[in-house]
């Protein structure tokens, strides 16, 4: 807990990042807005964190392009020459952002603890959060929990604009329920399942639910071509949306379904802040670690094996942040590992009720 009074205090946070990391920092920004409702809240991020994040209440944004040239820190050094602010919150640790914070002056500036501030970020903090091995959602926390913020349950409740909704709902309306997302690739390969297991999982969905499938993704070449091959499986029950969504239209598609299945992704941190169920593939990172928060009930987590099969260790022993990285780590999710968390889901009376009534 930091020495001065946190009440007023002016913030700054660091975070650019993917949407999922930015994501999981929602609950910790939402912490410190609600303990503290008369202090600046400034975070710094990137376009297209902010597409998703423009609206949250109380939070003024400064919005860059992660820096690639000296031109580019030059001038963020320039945007801030005149500002100050009572701590900073450097809640991203790479060395290309690093290099950003000693552009914000701030008596307090506040990283991660030595095991987790990669590439010298102490170098430029001069406090920290303690280490713990839990979730990242946790991790973010602890740096309100610095201030001094009340303990809380994670809360998202992302800006999402009720248009947004109506208009999801529009689109998938024709669709079947149970209605199913599936945001099949994820930005590392590593994390990809196998394709003909989607298929397999879509037909006995199908087959056993009638279920709709919408799927989702990014505006890739690859991604693009998967979710076309997996439209073209069922197409009376399939609306492809991969490539067609803002990060806002993303969310409201999510929270319009009755499950997302995916692998280690962002879509699956988006899900569960609106509160849609997800069955997630994990095999190559922990879902301890960056597993839907709190809601992991459905999760399909072969980590565990992946360690003792591919790495010949422990997983219990392993450090907090051992990735298996191994083409045939995710191959070792089966297909009835996944139509059994979705039976867990489906076959339930009270389930199935809602979905009579949708």
């Amino acid at each position: 807990m930091i020495d001065t009074q946190p009440a007023t205090l002016n913030i700054a946070i660091v975070r650019f990042s993917a949407l999922g990391d930015v994501l999981l920092m929602v609950p910790a920004v939402r912490s410190l807005r609600r303990s503290f409702p008369r202090a600046t809240i400034t975070w710094i991020t990137s376009p297209l964190a902010y597409s998703l994040l423009q609206g949250l209440e109380g939070v003024n944004f400064e919005v860059y392009d992660k820096p690639r040239s000296l031109a580019a820190y030059r001038a963020f050094y320039r945007a801030f020459s005149k500002r100050n602010f009572d701590v900073v919150l450097a809640m991203q640790a790479n060395l290309r952002i690093n290099l950003l914070y000693p552009a914000l002056h701030a008596p307090i500036k506040i990283g991660f603890d030595r095991t987790r501030a990669r590439e010298g970020q102490w170098l430029f903090c001069n406090r920290s959060i303690p280490f713990a091995d839990s979730h990242l959602v946790d991790s973010f926390l602890s740096f309100a929990a610095q201030l001094g913020a009340s303990p809380c349950a994670a809360e998202w409740n992302l800006p999402i604009a009720e248009q947004e909704l109506v208009r999801a709902k529009k689109q998938l309306q024709h669709l079947p329920r149970p209605l199913i997302a599936i945001h099949p690739l994820a930005s590392k390969q590593e994390r990809n399942w196998i394709f003909e297991r989607y298929v397999e999982v879509i037909q006995t969905s199908i087959s056993n639910w009638h279920a709709g499938i919408v799927l989702t993704g990014g505006n890739s070449a690859i991604e693009r071509d998967f979710c076309a091959r997996l439209a073209s499986i069922a197409p009376d029950h399939t609306l492809n949306l991969c490539g067609q969504t803002t990060p806002k239209q993303l969310a409201a598609v999510l929270a319009q379904a009755d499950v997302l299945l995916a692998p280690d992704t962002g879509p699956v941190h988006m899900a569960r802040a609106m509160n849609t169920p997800v069955v997630g593939l994990y095999a190559v990172a922990s879902p301890k670690l960056s597993g839907p928060y709190g809601a992991q009930q459905y999760v399909v987590n072969r980590y565990p094996e992946a360690v003792r099969k591919f790495l010949g260790k422990d997983p219990e022993r392993v450090p907090w942040n051992t990735r298996v990285h191994h083409p045939d780590a995710m191959a070792l999710i089966q297909t009835e590992d996944v139509m059994q968390q979705l039976t867990r889901l489906f076959d339930t009376p009270r389930f199935l009720e809602t979905i009579s009534h949708a």
